[in-house]
């Protein structure tokens, strides 16, 4: 079995993540400057209280703000993803860099500079720029005036914001993602769209609206990268959950089934162009309004994407019996019963390969539109030893099975499958923490969870390791 010619080897970062230089050329505060490092991180992120604080008085140590400092070692770090062979290199462009308060008339120059060099960079060493335009990040005047994508303020200025970008790169970029792992605003509303929840009873309807008003927002992406950039591909991306039942009990089983849709909805919109049946009866059944414009259900169907990209990490049990339902683990968010048949990472995410190759079978069954594997990888701990190298044998253990996973469900299942972007290439912030020992690169950076380290980088075993996988097209493992 082996992968396509065309296959798109690489991996993925995001610019609050990596980039730093949270103030440098114009850029504006972002709702991920206002976030705090630790194990609490998640949880902080949905206080409201805490949350205005931090955007009212920021203290203590907020490490997006100088990241690994991407902004200015962009051009040694493209250097190393060409040594390693890189076919494309997912990025995102920081909307607050563009747009310093969100409603801006005009885009801030330095900051549409920045990404010509980036994405000029990139195709000095013959690697595709896979952009995505809004990854976990806007204006916090954006949360501040307009309480985020709870309103629909924000699509007009979103469709402002995208086509500045489409007319800047429309030579320079040809694939392209709208919103970061959307389902992640009904798990943390801050986070996924700049919305705090004040009252813990109107959080479902805020996120529904949100999650609507980003839907009408991606269309229009795609409707304007079409018309700007005919020859370009737009996607969505979404993370996945896949589930299996705990037990073979009908209930176990419905509750996997009700999981899954529910996370998946937002997608089938992007992916078909309608809200599924089941979720219009919930809303009306909950009582949940949405803020719907004259002519939303059509542009949600005339801009369907032209792919669907998806991370994946872990996956989990549902149960419905309270016996086993306190066994919960805490991988990525979603949680879940722990599954008695996988091992777990430091952190808590199963691991499990197989599902990988469930999910691409589960979403292009679904679709039946190509996909592209965006974010997969290892958070581990890495041991730098005397003589500087890392020797990261579990990562490349973890990176080896879940490429088999996909080389099967392309060869045997038949699965159209464009390409594969490990997550945090080099090491960078971890969103669900703010840790740097959390790491999931090739590339070690030399900085602690305190912010300090000189930056340096130096290559990991699975460097050399991921550079042979690029060079064989997957063949040599």
């Amino acid at each position: 079995m082996s992968f396509p010619k065309y296959f798109l080897w690489g991996g993925a970062i995001a610019a609050h993540q990596a980039e730093g230089a949270y103030l440098e050329d114009g850029k504006g505060i972002s709702t991920c400057d206002v976030m705090h490092v630790g194990k609490g991180r998640i949880a902080e992120i949905m206080d409201a209280k805490a949350l205005r604080a931090n955007i009212e008085k920021p203290e203590g140590y907020f490490p997006e703000h100088k990241a690994v400092d991407f902004y200015h070692h962009y051009k040694e770090d493209i250097a190393l993803f060409a040594e390693m062979g890189f076919k494309v290199f997912r990025t995102s462009i920081s909307w607050a860099r563009i747009f310093p308060n969100g409603d801006d008339a005009a885009p801030n120059e330095r900051g549409l500079a920045f990404y010509d060099a980036l994405f000029d960079e990139c195709k000095k060493h013959g690697i595709e720029p896979l952009v995505t335009l809004s990854h976990w990040e806007m204006a916090v005047n954006l949360t501040t005036k307009y309480n985020g994508w709870a309103s629909r303020e924000l699509i007009p200025l979103f469709e402002h914001y995208t086509k500045t970008v489409f007319a800047r790169y429309k030579d320079k970029v040809r694939y392209w993602l709208t919103f970061n792992e959307i389902n992640m605003t009904f798990h943390v509303p801050f986070l996924g769209s700049g919305v705090i929840v004040d009252n813990p009873a109107e959080k479902e309807e805020l996120c529904y609206r949100a999650c609507h008003n980003q839907l009408v927002a991606s269309a229009l992406a795609v409707k304007a990268c079409r018309e700007i950039l005919p020859d370009a591909k737009i996607g969505c991306m979404v993370a996945s959950a896949i589930a299996y039942p705990y037990s073979c009990s009908p209930e176990d089983t419905w509750a996997k089934l009700d999981m899954e849709r529910k996370n998946y909805c937002l997608t089938d919109v992007q992916a078909r162009g309608y809200y599924p049946a089941w979720l219009k009866k919930y809303l009306a059944q909950e009582n949940i309004k949405l803020d719907i414009g004259a002519d939303d259900e059509k542009i949600l169907r005339e801009n369907t994407v032209d792919f669907v990209s998806f991370s994946y990490y872990s996956t989990s049990a549902v149960s419905t019996d309270p016996t086993v339902a306190g066994e919960k683990g805490t991988g990525n968010i979603f949680g879940g019963v722990k599954n008695p048949y996988l091992k777990s990472s430091e952190w808590g995410w199963q691991i499990d390969p197989l599902g990988l190759r469930v999910a691409l079978n589960f979403l292009y069954d679904r679709y039946q539109k190509p996909l592209f594997v965006v974010e997969n990888g290892l958070g581990a701990r890495d041991n730098v030893e005397a003589d500087g190298s890392v020797n990261d044998d579990y990562r490349i253990d973890y990176l080896r099975e879940h490429i088999k996973a996909m080389k099967a469900a392309i060869e045997v299942d038949g699965v159209e499958l464009w390409g594969y972007t490990t997550w945090g290439c080099i090491d960078i912030i971890s969103a669900s923490t703010g840790e740097m020992s959390k790491r999931y690169g090739f590339i070690y950076v030399d900085k602690d969870d305190d912010g300090n380290g000189t930056l340096k980088r130096s290559r990991k075993k699975s460097f050399a390791w991921y550079r042979d996988v690029i060079a064989s097209n997957g063949d040599k493992l």
